[in-house]
């Protein structure tokens, strides 16, 4: 009974954190050697410059307003 009800107090207090939950951003990266841009949620690696963003989807054409 008490295990139940420790999964149960457990469950009721992660649920705000999870409806508060959202995608991360995407943005869009910028090659360093031929200016060629491609749309990532996370960095592609040492020859890639942030460019612009944050975007909401993953096209980056929709931009994410701040809250």
């Amino acid at each position: 009974m008490k295990k139940s009800f420790a999964i149960l107090l457990g469950l009721v207090l992660a649920c705000p954190a999870v409806l508060n939950a959202e995608p991360a951003p995407w943005y869009q990266w910028r090659s360093k050697s031929t200016g060629d841009l491609a749309c990532s949620q996370t960095p592609l690696g040492a020859g890639w410059e942030k460019f612009s963003g944050p975007y909401r989807d993953a096209r980056c054409e929709i931009r994410k307003t701040g809250k």
